[in-house]
């Protein structure tokens, strides 16, 4: 599965051309986005996959250098100035792929069975490549933007948390669009999305008398394929999802936490609010085109369906204040790119002047432009370790 050589050492090449290069355009783009967005699943790769410990990763950083058809080439460049003689070199990991690539959707596939077993030998929740069948119960506004869908399906059992993730936030299901484009082609409707899936999370899945159901809320903004879908929904309708994601939310456990959110991840921090077991409650920032959109949060409280903690967290949590402060910012047409991080990074600081706090932990999901700059001036400003500040991307700006 794993082999290792140092860039140093003359063999090195030899291992490396024992692999076979890949000529796809779309490769160094790949490995930008890996190194970018799922850095935390290559720090899993070599724990799962070599001897390396995490006291080895400390102090280094972990690059995504190559992928060939074979494997994917890891190498961990140190930062510290006082590196041992094996550190004298930044070694190279080569990670084996459970089959070849012969074209570049190969990628995706061989890429996911790397996590889910990555995963599996780490004890962590993986990605799962699950079909499921939904029924619309129900659609309203919960907000002036945001439509939620009231789903059942007969996969939902929560006896079985495998099933159905009543106790996550953040929980993505890839909902497949050209499902309801091809019922409604059956009655003359020859539209398609120019989008074939797109991922939502679950807002919250609870047990009622004649089963279970979930949320999906579905922020409405201008003319994209995942709006005009969940528009198009009628009660009775079917939905479809094609895989399954959890979020990256256990940095979140302990310390003064920010929440960043706009209105595609207010779902995710609804329920991680309400699911809240950490006793210090979180600052939330939240990020929306329209004022009104921020009436989301008023109906969310802190801790209303937290797991039971232990008796020293519960006595702490008495003597919490279990109100989270709501940062709003309404950033009109500012809604993506480096100009909302810098506006996000300005309302941070102007309120850290004001109320300071030392903040321990970040988590947020943003515009893809905005989340790359927004690392960069939250680090600057925090000073956090990487794995204390998680910054996704929920979606592109077509």
């Amino acid at each position: 599965m794993t082999y290792s050589t140092t860039s140093a050492n003359p063999t090195s090449y030899a291992q490396a051309n024992a692999y076979t290069p890949l000529n796809f355009p779309e490769l160094v783009s790949a490995i930008i986005h890996i190194n970018e967005e799922h850095y935390d699943e290559l720090l899993g790769f070599l724990t799962a996959f070599t001897s390396l410990s995490s006291e080895d990763m400390n102090e280094a950083n972990v690059q995504l250098v190559d992928i060939y058809a074979e494997a994917i080439a890891l190498q961990i460049q140190y930062k510290g100035t006082k590196k041992t003689s094996a550190q004298a070199h930044n070694p190279t990991f080569f990670i084996a792929f459970t089959a070849p690539i012969t074209q570049f959707s190969d990628l995706n596939t061989q890429y996911i069975l790397l996590k889910q077993q990555a995963d599996k030998k780490l004890g962590k929740k993986t990605i799962k490549l699950t079909k499921q069948t939904f029924l619309v119960q129900d659609r309203y506004k919960v907000s002036q933007n945001m439509l939620r869908l009231e789903l059942t399906g007969s996969t939902l059992d929560v006896s079985n948390k495998n099933s159905v993730p009543v106790d996550e936030a953040g929980y993505a299901y890839l909902f497949d669009l050209a499902h309801n484009a091809s019922a409604s082609q059956n009655v003359g409707d020859k539209a398609s999305p120019t989008r074939a899936h797109c991922y939502y999370t679950l807002r919250k899945a609870w047990q009622t008398s004649d089963g279970v159901r979930a949320w999906v809320d579905v922020f409405l903004h201008g003319d994209t394929p995942g709006g005009h879908w969940a528009s198009s929904l009628q009660i009775g309708d079917t939905v479809m999802s094609k895989r399954e994601f959890p979020e990256k939310t256990a940095h979140l456990q302990d310390g003064q936490a920010l929440l960043i959110a706009d209105e595609t991840s207010m779902p995710t921090v609804a329920r991680l609010l309400e699911l809240w077991d950490n006793p210090i409650p979180p600052l939330v920032l939240c990020v929306t085109q329209e004022l009104a959109d921020q009436a989301y949060f008023d109906a969310v409280k802190i801790g209303t369906d937290k797991k039971n903690g232990d008796k020293t967290r519960q006595s702490t949590e008495c003597q919490t204040d279990n109100n989270f402060m709501l940062l709003p910012l309404v950033a009109g047409k500012i809604h993506s790119g480096k100009e909302l991080a810098v506006l996000i990074d300005q309302t941070l600081a102007n309120y850290l002047t004001n109320h300071p706090l030392q903040i321990e932990k970040v988590w947020g999901a943003l515009e893809a432009g905005t989340a790359k700059a927004l690392r960069g001036l939250i680090q600057q400003r925090l000073g956090l370790e990487r794995s204390d500040s998680v910054i996704k991307v929920y979606w592109r700006k077509d």
